[in-house]
């Protein structure tokens, strides 16, 4: 698969009426999960609950869902951007868990494996041609 095949996939439009999709991951706890985004790149962009107990982190138009103890166990999920070597310093820098440092795929891809606290995998890539 080429880079091109991620740009037409993220530039499609939907026929089905489909807006957007988002992932939610189950995290043990809400706040330690926003400050760990943050160390990644992401921002805060809202949380609900008294006390609260979901939420979502964001980066440009792109957002996760976070909800504290609840929906599900651990999720991949694929994050294509333009400078996987630049995410790789900034994840060594914020002491965050690699468990894959960048290597050439197969597929076109420059892809690293990065581990959130409560065992969900970003899978962060970008194309290599």
């Amino acid at each position: 698969m080429s880079s091109s095949f991620f740009r037409r996939l993220h530039t499609r439009k939907s026929r089905g009426g489909i807006e957007r999709v988002t992932p939610i991951l189950n995290v043990s706890n809400l706040q330690d999960s926003f400050a760990w985004f943050e160390k990644l790149g992401w921002q805060k962009s809202w949380d609900w609950g008294d006390p609260p107990d979901f939420g979502g982190v964001c980066s440009g138009e792109f957002e996760i869902y976070l909800c504290e103890n609840g929906q599900g166990k651990e999720a991949w999920i694929m994050i294509a951007v333009e400078d996987v070597e630049a995410v790789h310093q900034r994840c060594l820098a914020h002491g965050l868990e690699i468990t894959w440092p960048p290597t050439d795929m197969p597929w076109n891809m420059r892809e690293m494996h990065v581990r959130h606290p409560d065992g969900h995998v970003l899978r962060i890539g970008e194309g290599t041609s």
